[in-house]
């Protein structure tokens, strides 16, 4: 198994990441969190990673944080949860703010996570805290309980431009359909903004 990679980050494409290592050109996928993470980064980075094995493919996933590898190998454990829909909790809101919401009980926040139905939301929620009590009193997460929230949401229309359309196929590819990425981005959208400052805004407490 591929514990972390260390290289040259060729290309940002959300949600793939390309590392030359040694010459050789791994293909992994990254939450939006970790993106962030990238995004000043010019020169040699590591990324933790977790293999995902399928009949029909071998997966690469790569991760800025040990915790956000944590709760990503914790929830493909979770009944009808798959990869993509992990990287979709991690992209659309932080370790933190996941497992808050999971002992809060709050299924309305975690809905708003791309491919989350009310009825994957709760089984989210009940399996999910039993899986972290444990994880979290290990101190691995760093989860510190809150009763604090914080929620941003903005209006605005615009014309699309390209880099929006860039940020509509990177919520697309997280699991958002074409019209809810549209308006997520148009709300997000200032200019001067990166691409991935763009997307990080959209997944912020946008509510459709």
């Amino acid at each position: 198994m591929i514990g972390f990679l260390r290289g040259n980050l060729v290309q940002k494409q959300p949600p793939m990441l390309l590392i030359d290592v040694n010459g050789v050109g791994y293909e992994v996928e990254a939450p939006m969190s970790s993106f962030y993470q990238l995004e000043s980064a010019t020169e040699e980075v590591t990324i933790l990673t977790h293999m995902h094995v399928r009949e029909d493919a071998m997966l690469l996933f790569g991760f800025a944080t040990e915790s956000e590898r944590v709760l990503f190998k914790t929830l493909i454990k979770v009944n009808g949860v798959g990869a993509k829909m992990a990287l979709g909790v991690l992209s659309a809101m932080s370790v933190q703010e996941f497992c808050s919401n999971v002992d809060s009980g709050d299924i309305a926040a975690l809905t708003r996570i791309p491919g989350v139905g009310k009825k994957t939301a709760e089984r989210l929620q009940i399996e999910m805290r039993d899986r972290l009590k444990p994880i979290v009193e290990s101190g691995v997460l760093g989860y510190e309980p809150t009763n604090e929230s914080s929620t941003a949401s903005a209006q605005q229309t615009v014309t699309m431009t390209s880099i929006q359309h860039s940020a509509c196929d990177a919520l697309i590819a997280l699991g958002y359909k074409q019209n809810q990425a549209e308006k997520m981005v148009n709300a997000a959208f200032e200019e001067g903004l990166t691409l991935e400052s763009i997307i990080k805004r959209a997944l912020q407490g946008v509510k459709l």
